[in-house]
């Protein structure tokens, strides 16, 4: 049977679809603006990739396209809606109210509506996806899988913030983690890579990207991750500022004579990487820059690297120890230079990586530790899709 992956944004649908027999990509694809001038859909299939343009108003209207691709007598890989059997969705903040994927339901909607405040800027886009769909395909199986159901395994002294505790009483204030899907991949699959159960293994899993995460994963679960009660937190990344003294804020929003919603825009969008370099989020532009000469982007290299290093030793000690380090996401497994800065000076926990080999991987599935490695040092493709159309064939019993 086939599932049928949705990933929405505000003004943009990303899909898969996958073959649950072989868990083959049968197409994927995505669409931007919508709601806007100048909206397309891009569809890729069989080696091909098809570009739509039409305006579409709305979400509904994008995921009804999608369909009629996915069913298009020149371009489609189905011959009707029926051979989709069930639809699994992205959903970014579960609170703490979901550990675990979910079928969607009238409850379950109601419960991630309360959410919104959590994930003011994507929960609403997820829900819109889930309306979209259950409007044109009322009779379809759909499940939410959510980026912080993997960190609900975090016990207490990992999630709550040192603040008064009634903000987790009234509001549940708390770190809740982010890019659970892609942990919890990356890190499964790290055992079966090692030949190990995850149960037996104490892994630090990195998801480096324009947004980036890291989690200490012991035996299997969670036990501490950076992102916070948003994806703010934790290491400075693309645009996003990482941890900061709290106390910045009103001083800086004095100086610079800023409004609530100015000093959000500019941690959120204009700091990190691009905040320091100057330069770009992009590591690529980063690195090139910083060949070049380029100071600040250098520093943003390194400053970026440092700070990835710290939380892998902290994690190492929060777990009683590390077996495996992984690199994962956009970064993490494309930029070498990154890996190789953000382990340098780990030799004392047994981690040595083999610096030549690391030299050469991209993209691809490899252990760069050398062989006497105590701590391996593992390179892993995530894929956050494969995790949720998973979740979704085994709770619609396909």
């Amino acid at each position: 049977m086939k599932v049928l992956v949705i990933n929405a944004g505000s003004s943009s649908l990303k899909y898969q679809l996958i073959d649950m027999e072989n868990e083959a990509v049968i197409a994927k694809g995505g669409i931007d603006r919508i709601g806007l001038e100048g909206s397309k859909l891009k569809h890729k299939a069989n080696g091909e990739e098809t570009v739509i343009e039409k305006d579409m108003h709305n979400h509904e209207e994008a995921i009804q396209l999608v369909l009629e691709t996915l069913t298009d007598a020149k371009v489609g890989v189905i011959s009707s809606m029926d051979e989709i059997g069930a639809v699994g969705h992205r959903v970014v903040h579960g609170g703490d109210k979901f550990a675990c994927s979910v079928k969607i339901t009238d409850e379950v909607i109601e419960m991630m509506e309360s959410l919104i405040d959590l994930a003011p800027l994507h929960n609403p886009a997820n829900l819109q996806g889930i309306a979209a769909c259950k409007a044109v395909m009322p009779n379809t199986p759909m499940v939410g899988v959510f980026d912080t159901a993997f960190h609900q395994t975090m016990p207490a002294i990992s999630y709550i913030y040192g603040i008064p505790y009634e903000a987790y009483e009234d509001f549940k204030v708390r770190r809740y983690g982010f890019h659970g899907s892609s942990h919890r991949f990356v890190s499964a699959r790290c055992a079966e890579i090692l030949g190990k159960k995850p149960e037996e293994l104490n892994i630090v899993s990195c998801h480096l990207g324009n947004g980036s995460s890291i989690a200490a994963v012991k035996g299997g679960k969670c036990l501490d991750t950076t992102m916070g009660l948003t994806p703010i937190e934790g290491l400075p990344m693309g645009t996003r500022c990482g941890n900061i003294d709290p106390a910045l804020i009103r001083f800086l929003m004095n100086k610079y004579n800023m409004t609530i919603d100015e000093m959000d825009s500019y941690l959120n969008k204009k700091s990190g990487m691009l905040g320091i370099s100057g330069v770009s989020s992009d590591f690529r532009d980063l690195s090139a820059a910083a060949e070049a000469g380029n100071k600040r982007a250098q520093l943003a290299l390194d400053i970026f690297c440092y700070n990835v290093k710290k939380f892998i030793g902290a994690y190492a000690a929060a777990m009683g120890g590390v077996d495996a380090i992984v690199f994962t996401a956009g970064v993490g497994e494309n930029d070498d230079v990154v890996r190789a800065g953000s382990v340098t000076g780990l030799e004392f926990l047994g981690a040595k990586m083999n610096y030549e080999l690391n030299k050469t991987v991209h993209g691809k599935e490899t252990i760069v530790s050398t062989d006497d490695s105590a701590v391996k040092i593992v390179v892993i493709p995530t894929n956050e899709e494969l995790v949720i159309a998973r979740d979704t064939a085994e709770l619609a019993n396909l």
